[in-house]
């Protein structure tokens, strides 16, 4: 028996060695972070702590069993070598999610899950960026090697300590009884103690401030609650359907009692241009044009990453999945967006993105949209201008872009998406310190591309369709570089420039302060034309009279309606403050206004669970 104490004890110094490493790394998460994280407290510890303790028994569940199953087997040397190597390589790899995560989270706003680390179409991009990222962040693979090495020199070793002996009838009943103990304690433990369900990713909203939920969780946590995961969204049953439609519908209907007007359309969509990088000196070109635009001063991203921006901004669908639309098991739904109504208007319609074909599904996303033709890398036609990367740089390929609109037989409606202003940051050698650096490390690539949409637009005004085209320009997501404590706050991570152009109309300029997000884009635009159609659209045409943004992210539903905020997870709002006086969002209103707070849950309530049918029923066209 003193041998199998001996090998209890080894394993519960493993255990411990790996609770004191997941503590380490959110140390160090937060350390690299902490322009992000308002507060690291008690609070956020313990809760740091139960989200541990559930994923490294999740994790450990099977070396517990390897630990203390009854027999002498496992005190030979080949069995014991076997097993701790076995440890720590397992438990070292899922260590090192948390490492990555240290800088991947300025990207996302988000702990990794399962499905963002093995998104379709990422593939190609992640092996192509991974040496850019290492060079960059190499203080990140130097923190992990010194982790990995303390990790394995100070793992406990087993030392057999008496001979090995035919075990008797009842130290196997001592011993049966110990295992079967330390299995309830490790499931009890990875369901997060005694609770009705187990807990779960959005639970990290109770053990912190708004907005620290990434500092309470662990990226295992994350990654091991959604690897078996299905379904993409969250089944929701708040209203009956009745009710469910007096509170919130999707069904818009245009009817305008002007005639159509029949211009082209072009959607440009801006990688990484949030508010916190424009009007601060590197995006001269865009600056001036927001003076000569219908300028949504109040724009917002749905989403954290490009592929949500794509849905959102041409099909107005939100991310509100856990799981990116376009990857997601809802990808082959019919979609009713802007190609399909444009193209039964007449249109010709297109997509363009410069990054090598395939990349985010994106081609695949078109073809499903409607569009009649999609261009990638592979379609590039000009002088050789690829990053070395991924794709061809903005300028040549915003070029070639204008080049095939002047080819298109009118009216045409054609998207094209940016990629430069993107890790890993690189420009044209010829345009070395031509553009300022700014004061984050993406502001140099920023002004690249607002010098490529000057260019765009210089070659674009010579054309013969260009005083005949509506240019919308929207920004995909904000960037992760944010300098400023605005730039971080809940509103502050979806800012985003908005706008309108029309060379022809002169009158249709000006500053709308009315809260506009990415998926009002597609009604507006057909409101603008004066199409006359029937769709389903989560979002709301900029002449409507509702005023409202909704965003989703990691358990949380953020929505706005005037000048208010409220947070909403778990089922419940967990969060109310009056975003225009109260910028930084310290003072909660979620008791002192309990009348607001119900409407404004009831809204969110029936947006979701619309959401959910529409999506789930494959609902999404009328």
């Amino acid at each position: 028996m003193n041998n199998y104490k001996n090998i209890s004890i080894v394993l519960l110094k493993r255990l411990l060695l790996v609770v004191l490493i997941y503590q380490a790394s959110r140390v160090f998460f937060f350390y690299m972070n902490t322009d992000v994280f308002q507060t690291f407290n008690l609070k956020t510890f313990k809760g740091g702590l139960l989200f541990d303790f559930a994923a490294i028994a999740y994790l450990n569940i099977i070396f517990v069993i390897a630990h203390l199953f009854p027999g002498n087997f496992k005190y030979e040397p080949g069995y014991q070598k076997w097993l701790k190597l076995s440890f720590y390589a397992i438990n070292l790899l899922f260590i090192a999610t948390n490492f990555i995560d240290t800088i991947y989270y300025r990207f996302t706003g988000k702990r990794s899950t399962f499905s963002m680390i093995t998104a379709k179409g990422m593939e190609r991009e992640a092996i192509g960026l991974i040496p850019s990222f290492l060079r960059e962040f190499w203080y990140i693979g130097v923190a992990f090697l010194i982790f990995s090495f303390l990790f394995w020199k100070m793992l406990a070793n087993f030392k057999q300590k008496s001979p090995i002996e035919k075990p008797t009838k009842n130290i196997l009943i001592k011993q049966y009884s110990i295992l079967i103990l330390a299995i309830a304690a490790g499931l009890l433990i990875s369901r997060g103690g005694f609770r009705k369900k187990p807990i779960k990713i959005v639970d990290a909203v109770a053990y912190g401030e708004l907005g620290n939920s990434a500092l309470i969780l662990n990226t295992p946590f994350c990654i091991l609650k959604t690897i078996a995961k299905k379904e993409d969204i969250d089944k929701v049953n708040y209203f009956k359907e009745d009710e469910l439609t007096s509170i919130y519908s999707p069904k818009i209907s245009l009817n305008p009692n002007q005639p159509q007007i029949k211009k082209n359309v072009v959607v440009i969509i801006l990688e990484s241009f949030g508010d916190e990088n424009v009007g601060r000196g590197c995006t001269p070109f865009l600056d001036s044009l927001i003076t000569k635009s219908y300028y949504f001063k109040n724009g917002f991203a749905n989403g954290k990453v490009s592929i949500d921006a794509v849905p959102s901004i041409l099909s107005s669908i939100p991310s509100l999945m856990n799981n990116s639309f376009i990857s997601s098991s809802y990808s082959l739904n019919k979609i009713h967006g802007l190609p399909v109504i444009l193209k039964k208007e007449g249109y010709n319609t297109s997509f363009f993105h410069g990054a090598f074909n395939g990349s985010q599904n994106f081609d695949q996303y078109a073809k499903i949209a409607g569009f009649d033709n999609y261009y990638g890398k592979d379609e590039y036609v000009g002088k050789e201008a690829f990053d070395g990367k991924w794709g061809i740089y903005d300028e040549d390929f915003m070029q070639f872009f204008c080049n095939k609109l002047t080819s298109f037989k009118q009216p045409f409606f054609s998207s094209i998406f940016t990629i430069s202003s993107h890790n890993p940051y690189k420009i044209p050698e010829k345009y070395t310190g031509k553009f300022p650096k700014g004061t984050t490390v993406i502001q140099e690539c920023i002004g690249y591309t607002d010098f490529s949409l000057r260019q765009f637009f210089k070659t674009a005004s010579k054309q013969s369709w260009y005083k005949n085209t509506l240019f919308v320009i929207s920004s995909d997501h904000t960037s992760s570089e944010g300098d400023r404590e605005l730039d971080r706050t809940n509103i502050g991570l979806f800012s985003i420039p908005i706008l309108f152009f029309d060379p022809s109309d002169p009158k249709f300029v000006g500053v709308n302060e009315n809260n506009f997000q990415q998926i009002d884009i597609m009604p507006s635009i057909l409101d603008y034309l004066n199409i006359k159609t029937e769709m389903v659209s989560f979002g709301k045409s900029y002449k409507s009279k509702e005023n409202f943004v909704v965003y989703y992210l990691q358990g949380t539903y953020h929505y706005i309606r005037d000048d208010y905020y409220l947070a909403f997870a778990n089922n419940k709002p967990i969060g109310l403050y009056n975003w225009k006086k109260d910028v930084y969002l310290k003072d909660n209103l979620l008791s002192k206004d309990p009348k607001r707070t119900g409407e404004m849950s009831n809204f969110i309530k029936a947006y979701i669970q619309t959401f959910y049918e529409r999506v789930t029923n494959d609902a999404l066209t009328l």
